[in-house]
């Protein structure tokens, strides 16, 4: 059998699997609802205030509760029964569409109110996030592990899609239609939750994992120079190099395309990464991956700069489809990396960092957007975040050889 005909074969098997046909349900759904809250939440609040700081504000709010719990969020998801975790975290997650459902029908909904909500959002999903990514491994062989995490990672990018731009179209027709969808996949995820079954290759009760050990995820994570330097590769460049918080401002000001242009700019890093995870399934990166992985990063710093010029809608959708597809070579090749080389036992709890990074960087950097934007204008805040995540790249590059020098992903891989 050939290597790409075993490789289909390996994306059957897992699609044949009812358990990871749920697990890919739930992150679809989960990710399509947050997506599409976070598309129609900035433009509602951007058409109240007229403010970039305000859409700056959106940022800090998510930013505040991984920061605060993560590192108790990753114990807790090595320390109890994973699926209910994401049983509890999903239950909580069903108030947030309801309460923007009853804020769109009055006549001034006041903006606190907005942020209370993301804010509920943001704590479920700082629990929600590292069971998800640690239950994962524990459900399929481990020769399917890599594969499975593509999988799941091409999922997340569908939800980017399909999110953003289902949000933008019906928030046209009305905004409680809109967070009735969201309410919906909701639902959807959290019943895939429930009939989880328990973990094949996992304990889905651990033991000897005391509280004691909260910190010890962080320490492996210093210990293992790959491992710290992927992590910090993602939050310094997602930090300086994202543009979704100004996306609004673009849109009104800049391109006059309204908020399905907005929907369709959200989208388009999806259809790029989507492009991309097909480019790597058919095409899987065997040699060289530390510097495929920085160069998927500089493609994103670049894009990002051509973006931040441009006043020309096809110009600027082709660009997002490069940041998109810059992303996905960075993430595919991160996630598998550390994923492989992180003991199951502490997989809550690197992962829950992981998580914190990829927030500080999306979240906090979209505090960091609409700040600098309030003072250089959006242009230069896209400029000035474009070049940081070039520069970013060079300086990881010297910096962490033990990156640049991996050949495989999988190289390295614990037993």
């Amino acid at each position: 059998m050939s290597p790409e005909s075993e490789k289909k074969d390996t994306v059957r098997a897992l699609f044949r699997d009812g358990t990871f046909r749920l697990l890919f349900t739930m992150r679809l759904t989960s990710n399509t609802a947050s997506q599409m809250i976070g598309v129609i939440v900035s433009w509602q609040i951007y058409e109240l205030t007229n403010s970039a700081l305000q859409l700056g504000l959106i940022g800090l709010i998510q930013f505040l509760p991984p920061l605060a719990l993560t590192l108790s969020a990753g114990q807790v998801a090595d320390r109890f029964d994973r699926r209910w975790i994401l049983r509890i975290s999903f239950t909580c997650q069903l108030v947030v569409p309801v309460g923007f459902i009853f804020l769109s029908n009055i006549a001034e909904p006041p903006i606190w109110a907005f942020y209370v909500l993301l804010l509920i959002l943001a704590i479920a999903r700082t629990f929600e996030s590292p069971a998800q990514q640690a239950l994962l491994p524990s459900m399929v062989p481990r020769e399917l592990v890599a594969q499975a995490i593509s999988l799941a990672t091409s999922a997340q990018k569908i939800s980017a899609l399909m999110g953003p731009a289902l949000g933008g179209l019906l928030y046209v027709v009305s905004a409680s239609i809109d967070y009735g969808v969201c309410l919906a996949f909701t639902i959807i995820a959290a019943v895939a939750s429930y009939i989880l079954p328990e973990p094949e290759y996992g304990d889905p009760n651990p033991r000897g994992r005391t509280w004691n050990t909260v910190f010890s995820g962080l320490q492996f994570i210093f210990k293992t120079p790959v491992i710290l330097g992927l992590m910090s590769l993602d939050l310094l460049a997602t930090f300086f190099g994202g543009v979704a918080a100004l996306l609004p401002i673009f849109c009104k000001d800049i391109l006059n395309v309204g908020p399905i242009g907005l929907g369709i700019l959200r989208a388009a890093p999806a259809v790029g990464a989507l492009v991309m995870g097909v480019a790597l399934a058919r095409f899987p990166v065997k040699t060289r991956a530390g510097r495929w992985l920085f160069g998927g990063v500089a493609i994103y710093g670049i894009a990002t700069i051509i973006f931040g010029f441009s006043e020309n809608m096809i110009l600027s959708v082709a660009c997002m489809l490069a940041v998109g597809a810059g992303d996905m070579m960075g993430q595919v090749l991160r996630q598998t990396i550390i994923q492989l080389r992180t003991p199951d036992a502490m997989r809550g709890r690197v992962a829950a960092v992981s998580n914190l990074t990829v927030t500080v960087g999306s979240q906090l950097g979209q505090f960091e957007s609409g700040v600098t934007a309030a003072w250089f204008g959006a242009v230069g805040s896209v400029f000035l975040g474009g070049a940081a995540a070039i520069l970013i790249v060079v300086v990881w590059m010297r910096k962490f050889p033990q990156i640049t020098n991996i050949e495989h992903p999988e190289e390295g891989a614990v037993p």
